[in-house]
């Protein structure tokens, strides 16, 4: 697995045990998952629609196709769904105070 043996992968499976806890591997390994699984139902979307397009629609298309992947992992992180809750909450303090 990428020329890492067992010694080097226990000793990284350590240091993020160190570094977030075992609370929230969990939670991470769940959205790291989450993430992946959608990358590949994307990325099958994306050759599906590939066979039936022509380049210029081809282009139009992967670009809202990467918007959409990135929105949807970027959710599926627990650190940015903290984030993402925070912007969403500072914008609707910003409208009321306007």
């Amino acid at each position: 697995m990428f020329g890492l043996g067992t010694t080097e992968l226990l000793i990284i499976g350590g240091i993020i045990l160190l570094i977030f806890g075992a609370r929230r591997l969990p939670e991470i390994g769940k959205g790291l998952g989450g993430a992946i699984k959608e990358f590949r139902k994307v990325k099958k979307d994306i050759t599906t629609k590939d066979a039936k397009e022509s380049s210029n629609e081809k282009h139009k298309e992967e670009t809202s196709i990467e918007n959409t992947l990135a929105e949807k992992v970027a959710k599926e992180v627990p650190v940015v769904k903290k984030g993402l809750a925070i912007k969403k909450k500072a914008e609707n303090i910003t409208k009321i105070i306007k």
